[in-house]
Parts: C-alpha cells; sequence; structure tokens
C-alpha cells in the first residue's frame, strides 16, 4: 500500500524492444499533433537559450557547457504536456491547450515532482561552480567558452574537472532520471502522491535495468547533441522523447 491508503501499482519488465516500439511511437504521436510538440519543444529551447544570454551578460559564458549537459535533467518536468496529449491521443480525448493545462494544473502532487526536479538541476549547477572554483581556482574566469574548453581539455586540472563533473553529472542524471521516468506520466494518469510516484519509478528501473539505462543514455545524449546547436534541435527532440516516454510507461506500469 501507498503512503496515501491506496494500492501500489504495479510495475512489469520491458526490453530493448520495447524502447523502440516506444520511439516509434512517440515519433508517431509527434507526426499527428506537431504544433502541440513544436510548442513545447520550443519552450524547452527558449528556456535554454534565454539562460545563456544571462549567463553571457554575466561574463559566466563558460556555464554554457555544464548547461547544456544540466538541461537535459528538466525535461522530464518540461515534458508534462506531451504527456497529456499522448494520453488524450490514445483515449480518443479532444486535445487543446487548454485542456492540457486544466489536466496538469488539477494534479497538486505534479508541483512537488517538479520541485524535485528543479531541486537536482540547481545542485548540478552549483556542483560545477564549487569544482570549478577547487580545482581551476578560487576566482576562475574565462572570456570566452572557447578558452574555458582550452583549459579543461589541455591542462591536468581541467582534465580532471572534466572526469569528477562528467561522473558527478552521470551520477545526478541517473538519480533524477530513476525518479521521474514513470514518475510525471504516473501522476497525470492516476491520482497518486508523488512519494509513490517516485517509488513506482524507481522499481521500474530496478525491474529492468539494462533497458531502462539504454533509454536514459538515449535521452541525455539525445538532448545534450540537440542543446548544442543553440538548443534548437531541442525543438524536436524533446516532444518525440517526450511521447515515447509516455508509450514506454504504459509498457512498464500495468493499467488499473
Amino acid at each position: 500500500m501507498s503512503i496515501s491508503g491506496k494500492v501500489d501499482p504495479v510495475v512489469r519488465s520491458v526490453a530493448a524492444t520495447d524502447i523502440a516500439e516506444a520511439l516509434v511511437e512517440g515519433l508517431r504521436d509527434f507526426q499527428a499533433l506537431p504544433l502541440y510538440g513544436l510548442c513545447f519543444g520550443a519552450l524547452y529551447a527558449a528556456g535554454g537559450i534565454a539562460i545563456m544570454l544571462c549567463l553571457t551578460a554575466f561574463g559566466m559564458v563558460y556555464l554554457v557547457y555544464p548547461l547544456a549537459a544540466g538541461f537535459a535533467l528538466i525535461g522530464p518536468f518540461v515534458a508534462i504536456g506531451l504527456y497529456e496529449v499522448s494520453r488524450r491521443r490514445e483515449r480518443g480525448e479532444p486535445v487543446s491547450f487548454g485542456a492540457i493545462w486544466s489536466t496538469v494544473r488539477s494534479r497538486s502532487e505534479i508541483g512537488w515532482m517538479a520541485f524535485v526536479t528543479l531541486f537536482v538541476f540547481v545542485i548540478w549547477m552549483y556542483q560545477v561552480r564549487l569544482l570549478i572554483a577547487l580545482l581551476l581556482g578560487l576566482h576562475a574566469s574565462f572570456s570566452s567558452l572557447q578558452e574555458f574548453m582550452t583549459v579543461v581539455l589541455t591542462t591536468n586540472e581541467g582534465l580532471l574537472f572534466l572526469a569528477i563533473g562528467n561522473a558527478v553529472g552521470a551520477a545526478l542524471s541517473l538519480i533524477l532520471f530513476s525518479l521521474t521516468v514513470v514518475s510525471f506520466p504516473l501522476l497525470l494518469d492516476r491520482e497518486v502522491d508523488f512519494v509513490t510516484a517516485m517509488v513506482t519509478s524507481v522499481r521500474a528501473v530496478v525491474t529492468s535495468p539494462l533497458p531502462m539505462i539504454a533509454w536514459a543514455a538515449v535521452i541525455v545524449m539525445l538532448l545534450i547533441v540537440s542543446a548544442l546547436p543553440y538548443f534548437l534541435g531541442l525543438v524536436v527532440t524533446l516532444p518525440v522523447l517526450g511521447h515515447a516516454t509516455w508509450h514506454l510507461y504504459r509498457r512498464l506500469v500495468v493499467p488499473v
């Protein structure tokens, strides 16, 4: 039983073929209703561009690379609307921005999951700044991203920063992925508390560790590559991955 007194969702294992099929179905959802996918993708990309411009304005352009890597962490939160589009299309219900907003707003537990997601993202950015201070100098500052990458790739301290930073980033990404891959779709689909949603999400990853870790790697790599050209690739990548995540959730969690 969950802490809300309801029966815990039942989790089942998936295989690599389920990942591939979920991606195909996600692409079909995007092709069927491209307007919604493009809008949410553009919103995600615009957020990345806005943060990048702020970092540039404050002379912290060297944080653009860590930002691009860490931006994948908040993808599941931004993709909530895409889950709802796929859910409504699956049920044959009308899809509109008003209907999507109404459903998301009515799920109060989503707010707590959003807090968890953003909290981990903030931790990621702070640990990057801490590692820069510890390994590259307390008052380290770089006039351009190229200068930062040169220091990182050509000095022992820079290579150590890169190794530790990527290791910590991978750990945070795996933790947040385990907590959210099923949580957000589940909170949209059923009346459960956010703790139960996170526990169910972790159970789904533990039940099918290799396929789920492979899915996490696909998400992170696609989002990072899409973010490199000024975040513009996210306009298409996020919708497909968002819709695919919904269909993978339907395979992971047994329907009521």
